[in-house]
């Protein structure tokens, strides 16, 4: 057993019987403890109900909403996951229990999953490595998918748009069970036009570039998904196979894309929905095979799964340097294979111990094609081995702990120009942008901590160190990132990067009013990240990755309260602090940091939950000043936004219909994590969405 590793935090969690509001979302006391005692880190788990009535386009729009989880906007449709300022590689995107494998490193694309096919999804902030191994430094958001479904035919179909870049969407789900055979379907197809900010004109370089319209032109773009699923549940043993594929087609915008688009014959506002160069296209298709097996006294679960994520970038066919004018539009191809398998053991034959071991393994295979380079071709091997104990001294007092070891392998290709470039000694040579490396990573993470309830109280804490192994593009990136104004190269020799943290939770909870209160403080002995230099290459500002100390706290805090039968007030906030402590960039913070940020909201419930609801809430993000150069201070804004939901039941069906409308005062603000504002572009003005779901 690993009691005594269970020991080596004292912390606190408690629960309640009352009933909380989360959101547009009620959730029961007794469903919220058994949820928070399954783990000491802070958690947030929302239903389809709630994903719904935030519906705001991308998926992390709609999730953004939770304390501690950001949207990192991209500019066309599409946003990233942040949780407490820590994105990308640094934490886990899973899908029904599989770690989701896109281009994580490519910054301008969004996630390939289809957000209406999601029944719920989980987020833990912390560190999670122990269970789900490298990437996991800054949290997880889970997503399922594998609901099974109770009834012989069953379907839903949503009509869906957007104001504000016109968008349109139609979603289609259809599932059904037999005795203990089950299968589901769904399809989604979505369009939008380029969309509008409040400015008629940005800066580029110092040049004034005018806005047709107040749009954005070539944001325009189109989204595909399909997904099957097929099943046996029986007492003791279930499995299902999902098969998914998710398409995507969305245009760069095309002023920063490089100043040469001045020259292009093409015209870009002939129609804000046409998809012209620059444009990108993914496609991530994911097979998916799920199983369980339990006896008296032992569970089994295991996950095999297959995933390929094809990315290309077109662009029209520019000479760069020393690069003559390339034949074609294909400027990058990213072919990556994803091969994962996991088993999970639960021992489940005593009454106060819950033990569980896992083995799990993760092979990529990368190619690369187009003229234009940045990434190399790679494979990576990764394996992990953990066990976790979970000991209940009473009923109200858990303590936990585990560890894990990991081992990976990263071999990354050579690679030369396809054209010479002359040298110093005057000879033309096809300049290395990439060398030949072999690079193994070991690493051993633990965590442990305790959940305690008692009376209307919860409490909970817990000590973890996560890991993360350098990504490819961190070790052996050299090229140009027209998109994101910049030229990046790697540095092989990175370490794998660590975190120690320390997370805390307290709630208190009666019959009217939660308060919850959620500090971490965390260290970083080799934080990775792009450093800005001032040298110059192919006419973009060197960024080049390098490794420091960095020492980082931060809070998340909500209330809410019952007022009447009819009314809820919430609030809630966060802050987060970060500072390196070493390196160039010594006193300054993390770069694209978050700022403050606080909401108000109040609600009103027509009668019952279904009856109906209206809200108004007001997001205020305070000024960022705690910069990195070459970034620049960005002023603080408010925004008022609203939502409304109805339910209708009818004999056999039922019809729901939700409205939401973000910035209606259509103020012009900006978003410190987005990369556009470097371009002086702000966030979109007023939209409204709107949702009209027939349920049969």
């Amino acid at each position: 057993m690993l009691t005594p590793l269970l020991v080596a935090a004292l912390w606190m969690c408690l629960p309640t019987d009352t009933t909380i509001t989360l959101t547009d979302v009620m959730v029961t006391a007794d469903a919220k403890r058994d949820f928070q005692m399954k783990s000491s880190l802070p958690a947030v788990s929302v239903s389809r109900d709630y994903i719904e009535a935030n519906f705001s386009g991308s998926l992390m729009e709609t999730l953004r909403g939770i304390p501690g989880v950001q949207a990192m906007t991209i500019g066309s449709g599409a946003s990233k996951p942040v949780i407490r300022g820590l994105g990308f590689h640094r934490m886990v995107v899973t899908e029904d229990g599989i770690k989701h494998e896109g281009q994580q490193w490519g910054d301008d694309h969004g996630l390939e999953i289809d957000q209406f096919a999601i029944d719920r999804a989980e987020v833990v902030k912390g560190p999670a490595a122990l269970l789900y191994g490298s990437d996991a430094i800054g949290g997880v958001l889970s997503l399922y998918t594998n609901h099974v479904p109770t009834e012989r035919l069953s379907g839903a179909v949503r009509l869906f748009g957007r104001t504000n870049n016109e968008q349109t969407g139609l979603s289609a789900k259809l599932s059904g069970r037999d005795g203990r055979f089950f299968w589901r379907a769904g399809l989604t197809f979505i369009d939008y036009a380029d969309y509008r900010v409040p400015t008629d004109s940005i800066q580029y370089y110092s040049y004034y570039i005018r806005l047709a319209r107040q749009r954005l032109r070539n944001t325009a773009g189109r989204e595909r998904d399909g997904s099957v699923m097929v099943g046996y549940a029986g007492y003791r043993f279930h499995t299902d196979v999902r098969i998914s594929d998710s398409y995507s087609k969305s245009g760069f915008f095309a002023n920063a894309h490089g100043l040469e688009v001045r020259l292009s014959d093409i015209d870009y506002d002939r129609s804000p929905r046409d998809i012209d160069l620059p444009f990108q296209t993914v496609n991530h298709l994911k097979v998916l095979s799920h199983t369980t097996w339990s006896t008296d006294g032992l569970a089994a679960e295991g996950h095999l799964a297959y995933q390929n994520n094809l990315r290309e970038e077109h662009s029209e066919p520019v000479s760069h340097g020393y690069m003559p004018t390339p034949d074609g539009t294909l400027e990058r191809r990213f072919n990556k294979s994803t091969g994962t398998a996991k088993l999970t053991l639960r021992l489940t034959g005593h009454e106060r111990h819950d033990v569980r071991t896992g083995l799990d393994a993760e092979y990529q295979h990368n190619r690369r094609g187009g003229w234009g380079f940045i990434l190399p071709d790679f494979e990576t091997l990764s394996t992990g081995i953990y066990a976790f104990d979970r000991f209940a001294v009473t009923d109200a007092l858990l303590l936990n702990g585990g560890i894990r070891c990991d081992a990976s392998w990263t071999h990354i290709h050579a690679y030369n120009d396809w054209f010479p470039t002359p040298s110093a000694s005057g000879e033309s040579l096809f300049r290395q942008r990439s060398s030949d490396v072999h690079r193994p990573f070991r690493s051993i993470t633990w965590s442990c901590g305790v959940n305690y309830a008692v009376g209307d109280w919860v409490l909970k804490a817990n000590a973890g160190k996560g890991f993360r192994i350098p990504t490819p593009k961190e070790l052996g990136a050299d090229g140009a990132s027209y998109a994101l104004f910049r030229y990046e190269q790697g540095n092989p020799d990175l370490r794998p990067e660590q975190s120690y943290q320390l997370d805390a939770g307290i709630t208190w909870a009666n019959r009217r009013l939660s308060l919850q209160l959620d500090p971490f403080v965390g260290f970083f002995p080799n934080y990775i990240y792009l450093n800005p230099t001032s040298s110059y290459m192919e006419g973009l500002q060197l960024y080049h990755y390098t490794q420091a100390e960095v020492f980082r706290w931060g809070v998340e805090a909500e209330m809410t309260c019952t007022l009447t039968k009819h009314w809820e007030a919430e609030a809630k906030g966060e802050y987060l602090y970060a500072r390196q402590l070493s390196g160039a960039k010594r006193g300054y913070g993390l770069p694209f940091s978050p700022p403050w940020t606080a909401d108000f909201g109040i609600r009103y419930l027509f009668g019952g939950d279904d009856d109906g609801f209206l809200t108004i809430h007001a997001d205020i993000v305070g000024t960022q000043r705690d910069i990195v150069p070459p970034e620049k201070v960005t002023e603080g804004h408010w925004t008022l936004n609203a939502a409304a939901g109805k339910t209708i039941r009818m004999a056999h069906t039922t019809l729901k219909a939700l409205l939401h409308a973000d910035n209606l005062l259509n103020r012009r603000y900006y978003d410190h994590t987005s990369y556009y504002r470097l371009l002086d572009v702000p966030e979109p003005g007023r939209n409204v969405s709107l949702m009209l779901t027939l349920i049969v």
